[in-house]
C-alpha cells in the first residue's frame, strides 16, 4: 500500500527549564523530588534533577496528535532510554512503519523517537492511529 500521509517536519522544544519538569509534574501528580530538588538529586548519585520521562512521552504524543488527531489515537507504547537534563533540547520525529486496513478502519502504525541535542535518544514510542486516508 502507498502511503498517503506526509510525516511532519522535526519538532523541537527547549531548551527544557527545571520549571517545565515542576509543571508537568503538578500537572501529572507525581511530585517525585528527584525531579526538582537539587539536595535530593545529588543525594540520589544524580548531579542534579531531571525530567519525569512522561514528559517526553508527553511531547511525543502531542507531536504525533497534532498531526493524526488525538482522537485518532488506538495504542501507544513508550520505551525510556535515557535522561532528559534542564537545558536540554529535544526533536520529535515520526517515521510510518505501515498503513493498513483494520476492522474496516485505515491505520498507520508509526514509530517516534525523541532525541537529545547530544545526538542521545531519550524516548522511543510506538503508535497505532486510525487515519481518514483510504476511507
Amino acid at each position: 500500500m502507498t502511503s498517503t500521509l506526509t510525516v511532519p517536519a522535526p519538532w523541537t522544544v527547549g531548551p527544557v527549564t527545571r520549571t517545565d519538569f515542576v509543571r508537568y509534574q503538578g500537572a501529572s501528580g507525581d511530585m517525585n523530588p528527584i525531579h526538582h530538588d537539587q539536595t535530593y538529586a545529588e543525594a540520589a548519585g544524580y548531579p542534579g534533577p531531571f525530567s519525569v520521562g512522561m514528559f517526553q512521552a508527553g511531547l511525543l504524543a502531542t507531536y504525533a496528535g497534532d498531526w493524526l488527531g488525538a482522537e485518532n489515537i488506538r495504542s501507544i507504547r513508550i520505551r525510556f532510554l535515557e535522561q532528559v537534563w534542564p537545558d536540554d533540547v529535544l526533536t520529535c520525529t515520526a517515521q510510518i512503519l505501515r498503513e493498513y486496513e483494520e476492522d474496516g478502519e485505515h491505520k498507520v502504525d508509526l514509530e517516534l523517537d525523541c532525541t537529545r541535542q547530544t545526538g542521545g535518544l531519550a524516548v522511543k514510542a510506538w503508535a497505532t492511529f486510525v487515519t481518514g486516508a483510504g476511507a
